[in-house]
């Protein structure tokens, strides 16, 4: 098939371009240096070049707390109009099928753990991060609207915390799991960490999330929005102690408890995708982590001679 990834040359969409490439599928891949989804022009433009019949929509404006709190207004803009556009080309194109990324962030600041797919609109999402997650969720909306009146085919999908080779290791921009490699890996005697260590999180990884995608493409068309995830827990000064043993970090940990903690909980019920398209997170927290340090130790002279 000609399958179009927007986002495919970033961290999650780079794993499932190649996931797509194992399958024999001709990947369009859409890079925001050559089209800004924000405009429509360039989303129409984008359409007629790629010509596809698949579509997934990873591409996004995105980060942790701090760059949460620094672009509510540019995240909560930027997202939504994407994922207008991607539905309105998406019909108009009478595309087989569009796969939306969603957000876990889009779960109530207070849902029950695990996060059911049913509890999604039970409340108002963690505020560092609602205006991302809103805008996420008012997709979801439109998606379901475009299928009742135009017959599109979106399903939306609601990945967990990812990380892996390619996560983005900017301290400004990343979320905790590459922060915290980066820190204790540049930092050997002291660093500082947001918050009291106390909120847990889900990790899945990259690799698995892609593999989910794909299997959803392949198995799922449904209205109803799907976790992916892999439905472990870990809170994140246990997270940041599994870390710092993994590089080798001897230094002291200074919490700063003047900065937001984020989500209290966060993790995912996955039973949802195994059910309805067989998906199953297969890597354990642990080797993915080894993995993720090992490409970040062999990428950071590359990029620090750069």
């Amino acid at each position: 098939m000609r399958v179009l990834v927007t986002g495919g040359g970033g961290f999650l969409g780079s794993h499932l371009v190649e996931r797509l490439g194992r399958d024999g599928h001709e990947v369009f891949v859409a890079r925001r240096r050559d089209y800004d989804l924000t405009h429509e022009e360039d989303a129409a433009r984008l359409f007629e070049d790629a010509r596809p019949e698949l579509v997934f929509h990873l591409a996004a404006e995105v980060g942790g707390i701090g760059a949460n709190r620094a672009n509510p207004g540019r995240y909560w803009y930027a997202n939504l109009q994407m994922g207008v556009n991607m539905l309105e080309q998406a019909r108009l194109h009478q595309i087989g099928k569009l796969v939306i990324a969603g957000t876990v962030c889009g779960y109530p600041k207070y849902a029950p753990v695990p996060f059911r797919e049913e509890d999604f609109w039970d409340g108002y999402p963690e505020e560092t991060n609602a205006p991302y997650g809103v805008a996420k969720k008012a997709i979801l909306v439109g998606a379901q609207a475009y299928r009742e009146q135009y017959d599109t085919n979106a399903i939306f999908l609601l990945p967990t915390n990812l990380y892996g080779p390619r996560d983005n290791f900017d301290l400004q921009t990343s979320h905790v799991i590459p922060a915290m490699i980066r820190k204790m890996i540049g930092s050997p005697d002291e660093i500082d960490l947001w918050g009291d260590g106390s909120p847990t999180r889900e990790f899945l990884y990259a690799e698995d999330c892609a593999e989910a995608f794909a299997l959803a493409a392949e198995r799922y068309d449904g209205s109803e929005p799907v976790n992916v995830g892999s439905g472990k827990e870990i809170s994140i000064r246990d997270l940041a102690e599994l870390i710092g043993e993994l590089t080798g970090f001897t230094g002291e940990i200074t919490w700063d408890t003047s900065m937001p903690n984020g989500q209290p909980r966060r993790s995912l019920d996955p039973s949802r995708a195994k059910e309805l398209f067989g998906f199953e997170a297969s890597t354990p927290l642990r080797e993915g982590l080894e993995r993720t340090i090992a490409w970040y130790r062999a990428q950071a002279p590359i990029q620090a001679a750069r």
